[in-house]
């Protein structure tokens, strides 16, 4: 453990040594201005990263602001960056002067998910992708999933009924992987779909680790799951091409897509972008529904009322044998708060991740280019100003809605996820299945929060579930009358 903090020490030495904002060539260029945010760039070349990995990245943030207020520089990960923590902001930065700057990822990172993904880019190529996504994700579109979504989420969690153990957060993301699957593909074959996650669980591994391309290393093993994610993703279109299918999904919709020139996507592009999807549609809803089931379980009275709520489109669907619809999705009102609140609480996207590209100012302070700029969304999410008492799961602050700016889990602006809707459909989805035909109990003391990169309760969240009995079900019936 020692040898392994020792080695990540000297790389971001090494890698800062590039980006370290002190160390400048003289030049006959006057000084801007503006000025530089208040805030600590930390120790020479490494900066704070040391500091916010051995803190809850929380507290980092959040004692930042409560210094230096609601604009700050720090020097994190071999890069010098303004951290930005209102509402304003957020909407400078994603909204209205967005292009001043541009989505940024770690290198090691875009290399796995592939240079041409949508949220690398600005122009032209992103709004052309943008508009295929949206497409395959609008209401219109992914109302005719609900059935095969349905199918899926009971499907595994009666696989998970039989009194055993199991990592709950684990267990989410095998399902919001199987539906991100359906959005791509459609009705996958189910040797494909087995490749296909195989070959991304050991990719998504190695995407959080430290990226060290030496064999026998997690983020080597990644690299080579990517290539063979690629062949894979060849044959499917292959095969797609050869039987000329004219499917909707979103593979239909990139094979079929020309641009005004008539030009097509590549190959890689159309892999990239498959695999970009694959990457936003998984970790993020997994982590959201993992922190469901937990406020669910720790707030037993809501838990009853959400299932109230639930059992009454239950019985109106003939006692669960008829499919949900799409009405019944948009008329959940205790269970949709409770899902904005999860999300509200949970913060699962922390902050958005940009880089000024040229030199800009804000609120009299400068934003030099090259320089990260995060507009931090916990922190705006767990502004007692903005949310009153916010550590305090309330699913009731939701039936106001929020002043805009101030709530933002998926992002603004044009790089805003295009999936929101299909990650909303789900979670309203498996609460309902969950609560209407199971029941589950966390095992242990489960407390703290864990990251990896995205927050998830400790252990991911541990817990056992059963199926309801008929019995148990009747007692509600008197609730819904």
């Amino acid at each position: 453990m020692e040898i392994a903090f020792v080695l990540v020490y000297i790389c971001l030495f090494l890698s800062s040594l590039l980006s370290y904002p002190f160390i400048k060539k003289k030049t006959g260029v006057s000084k801007p201005r503006a000025k530089l945010p208040p805030g600590s760039m930390g120790w020479p070349y490494v900066g704070e990263t040391l500091q916010l990995y051995s803190h809850d990245p929380n507290v980092f943030f959040a004692a930042k602001q409560i210094r230096y207020g609601e604009i700050f520089k720090t020097h994190i990960l071999g890069c010098p960056c303004v951290m930005l923590a209102s509402p304003e902001a957020a909407r400078f930065v994603l909204v209205t002067h967005d292009h001043l700057f541009k989505p940024t990822y770690p290198k090691s990172k875009e290399r796995l998910i592939g240079p041409s993904a949508l949220f690398f880019h600005q122009g032209e190529y992103h709004y052309h992708l943008r508009k295929l996504v949206q497409g395959s994700l609008s209401p219109d579109t992914i109302r005719k999933l609900i059935p095969d979504i349905e199918s899926m989420t009971i499907s595994a969690l009666e696989s998970l009924a039989d009194s055993r153990i199991i990592n709950t957060f684990q267990e989410m993301k095998k399902i919001s992987f199987q539906v991100g699957i359906l959005s791509v593909f459609g009705l996958l074959d189910s040797n494909y779909r087995e490749k296909l996650n195989e070959n991304y669980h050991i990719m998504d591994k190695g995407y959080n680790s430290f990226p060290t391309n030496i064999p026998g290393t997690a983020y080597h093993k990644a690299l080579l799951a990517r290539k063979r994610l690629d062949q894979i993703l060849g044959e499917i279109i292959c095969e797609r091409k050869e039987k000329r299918l004219l499917e909707k999904d979103l593979l239909g919709r990139f094979l079929n897509f020309k641009d005004e020139n008539g030009q097509t996507l590549s190959e890689d592009q159309i892999s990239d972008n498959i695999i970009g999807v694959l990457f936003a549609a998984q970790d993020t809803t997994a982590t959201a529904l993992t922190w469901i089931l937990k406020y669910l379980h720790d707030h037993h009275k809501l838990l009853e009322a959400v299932k109230a709520e639930q059992m009454a489109i239950y019985e109106a669907n003939n006692g669960g044998k008829n499919s949900l619809t799409w009405a019944q999705t948009r008329n959940m009102p205790l269970t949709y708060r409770v899902v904005l609140e999860s999300l509200r609480m949970a913060s699962i996207i922390s902050f958005a991740y940009r880089e000024a590209i040229i030199d800009v100012e804000y609120k009299g302070y400068l934003i030099p280019k090259g320089w990260k700029v995060m507009p931090l969304f916990r922190n705006i999410h767990h502004n007692p100003e903005i949310f009153t008492d916010p550590h305090i799961f309330d699913p009731s602050r939701f039936e106001v809605s929020p002043k805009p700016n101030t709530f933002i889990p998926f992002g603004n602006g044009v790089h805003a996820c295009p999936g929101n809707e299909l990650a909303k459909l789900e979670m309203l989805i498996l609460i309902h299945h969950l609560v209407t035909k199971f029941r589950w109990e966390v095992v242990g003391t489960v407390e703290g929060v864990q990251y990896g990169p995205f927050p998830v309760p400790q252990q991911g969240l541990p817990a056992r579930f059963w199926q309801e009995s008929t019995t148990l079900k009747q007692d509600y019936l008197p609730l819904l009358h």
